[in-house]
């Protein structure tokens, strides 16, 4: 067999070029494309990050201050992130999608959407309250209204548009469709609620719809839908009900459970892990877990473990680490959880902490990035089952200019790529954890 001979210079160039192949790779790894990062679970994928901060906090990257009224975090794949807002909740502006540099905070590119309702606005603070979903070349997005649009990630330009009360016969919940939309292969799965089914799976190329979960028709949670494939593949969220489950491949109902269930607002995305699944709610409604078993080849069973009122969570979301929850709960504040031996009715965090007020969280690197709803206050904390061991905190240096009325600073911390972005409305904040510069 012929040797291949290179010259220094072209191995030189193959370096290179393997070089800048494994840093795509690398970086496109840490990618955070959709609500609560790639797999929904509020787990980013960067590694060697800054393991505690100086007084001040990490650096400070890039502001960017029209980014609009709103709630939803921003999806970021590699240099471009994306993010929805409104002009002025106020005046009844219409909502629009940016596309940022993620390098420099410069604007790529800026969509109005297509929201013939007009602006959404409560005294709970206006705007979208959803996170884009990025998925190849194409970005989905889901505004309060139930305009539900595909765009593309080039320019924003209009692939499809449907809105799912008019489109699909759902009902706008009390605060707005705040879920983000589900990519899973060729199809979208989201929740417009109503008669014709709480789910609705729609072809991701046109919108057309595939199936609707006729035997589960209640209204909509504000609860995203993730998937599960222990047993037979299924979407599970946690509907006004509590946790549902339905089959992916027609949307049959394969087991309910009342965990996370009560009657005002349901937000927080459920806790995936094997055939567990742990749902939790504010409104001093708790938590619970679910065992689920196969039951043939296209069904599963569930039965509750337990149900408890240790984890009240608002809308901050709990991430999973290990055989451990953390989040923040109405009821005792931040904590952590042995969550698979909890038993019923008992009140038994492993710890509580009161040393942040009521907020938000992100896990990346064995961290936990905990950030406050009140002053916007970013703590690092060691994801640590034994204590609240904090390794930094800081406050962001300015706020929203918008009537925050009985709202506060409720869009969760997104870590992608070495950078930590924090959101209050119309300011987005990018900051350098991984001791990028």
């Amino acid at each position: 067999m012929p040797t291949l001979m290179l010259s220094g210079s072209r191995m030189k160039l193959l370096s290179l070029v393997v070089t800048l192949i494994l840093s795509i790779a690398q970086a496109s790894a840490a990618d955070w494309p959709q609500w609560r990062g790639p797999n929904r679970d509020g787990h980013s994928a960067d590694k060697g990050l800054l393991k505690s901060w100086p007084a001040e906090g990490p650096k400070l990257l890039w502001t960017y201050k029209t980014a609009g009224a709103g709630y939803g975090s921003p999806a970021v794949v590699g240099d471009k992130a994306y993010i929805l807002g409104a002009e002025d909740p106020e005046k009844g502006d219409r909502e629009f999608l940016v596309c940022i540099n993620a390098n420099d905070g410069s604007e790529v590119w800026r969509q109005k959407l297509d929201n013939g309702a007009g602006n959404y606005s409560t005294n709970w603070g206006g705007g979208p309250r959803a996170t884009p979903t990025v998925d190849g070349d194409n970005v989905y997005v889901l505004g309060p209204h139930g305009d539900l649009q595909c765009r593309k990630t080039k320019d924003g330009s209009k692939v499809w548009a449907i809105n799912l009360v008019k489109d699909l016969g759902g009902k706008i919940p009390n605060w707005g469709y705040c879920e983000s939309p589900l990519i899973d292969g060729d199809k979208l799965i989201c929740m417009p609620g109503g008669n014709k089914g709480t789910f609705a799976c729609l072809n991701k190329t046109n919108g057309e719809v595939v199936w609707r979960s006729t035997d589960l028709t209640e209204g909509a949670s504000y609860s995203s839908i993730l998937i599960n494939n222990f047993g037979v593949k299924h979407y599970v969220t946690i509907a006004p009900s509590g946790l549902v489950g339905v089959r992916a491949s027609d949307g049959k109902l394969l087991w309910k459970s009342p965990a996370g269930k009560n009657g005002t607002a349901v937000c927080p995305s459920p806790i995936i892990n094997d055939k567990f699944v742990f749902g939790t709610s504010g409104y001093q409604s708790g938590c619970g877990l679910v065992e689920l078993t196969a039951d043939g080849a296209d069904n599963v069973k569930a039965k509750d473990v337990y149900l408890s009122k240790t984890m009240q969570n608002h809308h901050g979301g709990v991430v999973r680490v290990g055989e451990h929850l953390y989040g923040y709960s109405d009821k005792g504040g931040w904590m952590c959880l042995d969550y698979t031996k909890m038993e019923q009715d008992k009140d038994d965090p492993v710890w509580k902490s009161s040393k942040l007020d009521k907020g938000s969280l992100t896990y990346a690197d064995g961290l936990l990035y905990c950030y406050g709803s009140k002053a916007g206050t970013m703590v690092l904390v060691e994801a640590n089952p034994k204590e609240w061991k904090e390794l930094g905190r800081f406050e962001i240096p300015a706020k929203s200019q918008f009537p925050r009325r009985s709202g506060a600073i409720w869009t969760h911390p997104v870590v992608a790529n070495g950078k930590l972005f924090l959101r209050d409305h119309e300011l987005l904040f990018c900051y350098d954890v991984k001791g990028l510069e």
